[in-house]
């Protein structure tokens, strides 16, 4: 379904009784089923049929997960290994290649075409063992020129210079992602993260200088001792930046699930009142400085590509997040990776001793993952239909999965009525139309056509805003 999607977008008047009814746990769906639903019955076999089901043609996005990082900043949620010890990056990439060789025995040589380095920290490898992963990879598939392709890594502008620009550039890599969450001394001195507008505006312009052709920047609402104001200050030195994108992520205090986050004072976190206060000034002040809200936590200017595959109604999202390049199938490398391959999604082992034991043995480190059934297929279009454009047509879901949509999700559309009564969605004979306030409270929306969402998991996710 193509949606033409406005550049110029309504400013969004937050209705804070509404935001506080609807503000609840729920997935950032990433993936449908969420990675809740994977077992570990799931195995190479698996991994085999989902490969012969897909077009051997189609074309690859690779993520690389680099766990380490060299300092441990106190908000993190990810997958990471704090060491200051560069001997094991060493072994991992080893560990790497061995992987990618693996799992290109059962690809074939596809062509890549987009690419993404996580974490963790990727520029805790040296540029000697960035370029040997890089080097396998073109060993064992086709590597789409960076004229072509998308490939981005995240970057900690602490621990890069100009030199580093210049050979992210050369290994083909043409994004950029830094992490910046806010530029408050205090806030940084509180989470452990350091940074100053300087050397961030620094690393970037040496980013343009050598061919980054978009950069994204990372920010955290909820952080300690934030204010609105303070936030403000933040915003006006990011627009002095000019990122390509940005990412506004909200910040969720759980220190008894991520054990750094027990350094934070509580007490200095800011209220929902004034979480609430940021957002909507955030929102507002991005749109009126002509950044596209794609949705969720997510923001672009008009011609970046997120947008413009937005307006074409080609936005796609997987485990990386938004992207634009939904004809690609997701091959994650190194622990904690979660792949998507045909129908099936699967996982890597979390834990460094783990996964080397598998790749030891010669066997791929998949640790879990699930086959979706065609109610999940059904269930994953209509949420990612939602989530990425905001509307949906009846007739499109019908004639792609042979139902009648409103007779069979009857019981849902039931349930989605209350937000339409509270103005945000609307629903008619055609289909459903998010409006501008609905569209922050988007992952909500879609837990209605959730089957596997019970109360009892909605504790495992983080609040919605």
């Amino acid at each position: 379904m193509i949606l033409q999607f406005p550049i110029q977008q309504a400013p969004i008047s937050i209705n804070r009784e509404l935001i506080a009814r609807y503000n609840l746990s729920g997935p950032r769906y990433t993936s449908y089923p969420t990675a809740l639903q994977f077992t570990e019955d799931f195995r190479k076999a698996d991994y085999q049929q989902a490969i012969a089901q897909t077009d051997p043609k189609a074309p690859l996005s690779i993520y690389i997960h680099i766990p380490f990082c060299a300092t441990l900043c106190y908000y993190c949620a990810c997958n990471k290994i704090v060491t200051k010890d560069r001997r094991k990056a060493q072994t991992y990439v080893e560990y790497l290649k061995r992987e990618i060789a693996l799992h290109a025995k059962l690809l074939g040589g596809r062509r890549v075409t987009q690419m993404h380095w996580g974490g963790g920290t990727p520029t805790f490898l040296s540029h000697t063992e960035m370029a040997a992963i890089v080097d396998c990879l073109h060993h064992h598939f086709e590597i789409a020129p960076s004229s072509e392709g998308e490939y981005s890594i995240e970057v900690d502008p602490r621990a890069v210079n100009d030199d580093s620009m210049q050979r992210l550039a050369e290994l083909g890599l043409n994004r950029l992602s830094l992490g910046v969450q806010d530029f408050d001394p205090k806030v940084q001195k509180a989470v452990n993260r350091v940074q100053s507008f300087e050397l961030t505006e620094k690393v970037i312009q040496q980013a343009r200088e050598h061919g980054f052709r978009s950069i994204n920047l990372d920010l955290i609402y909820g952080l300690p001792y934030q204010t609105e104001q303070s936030f403000r200050e933040t915003l006006d030195k990011v627009m002095l930046l000019s990122p390509d994108r940005l990412s506004i992520f909200n910040y969720a205090h759980l220190p008894s699930h991520f054990k750094s986050q027990a350094a934070i004072p509580k007490q200095a976190l800011p209220s929902a009142e004034e979480k609430l206060q940021i957002l909507e000034y955030t929102v507002s002040f991005l749109t009126r400085n002509d950044y596209v809200h794609i949705g969720m936590d997510h923001f672009a200017k008009p011609n970046d590509e997120l947008a413009v595959a937005q307006r074409n109604g080609q936005l796609h999202r997987n485990f990386q997040g938004y992207s634009t390049r939904a004809e690609c199938e997701l091959l994650a490398l190194g622990v904690s990776g979660i792949s998507q391959i045909g129908d099936s999604y699967f996982q890597n082992l979390k834990d460094l001793d783990g996964y080397y034991e598998a790749l030891d043995k010669s066997n791929l480190p998949i640790w879990r993952g699930v086959k979706l059934d065609a109610d999940d297929k059904l269930r994953r279009d209509v949420i990612m239909q939602l989530i990425c454009h905001f509307n949906l047509e009846y007739s499109v879901i019908n004639q792609l999965h042979g139902i009648d949509f409103q007779s069979y999700f009857a019981d849902e559309l039931q349930r989605l009525q209350s937000f339409a009564d509270d103005g945000l969605v609307t629903i008619d004979e055609q289909g459903i139309e998010v409006a501008p306030l609905g569209r922050l409270l988007i992952r909500n929306i879609c837990t209605v056509f959730d089957r596997y969402l019970s109360v009892m998991m909605q504790s495992r996710f983080s609040r919605l805003i």
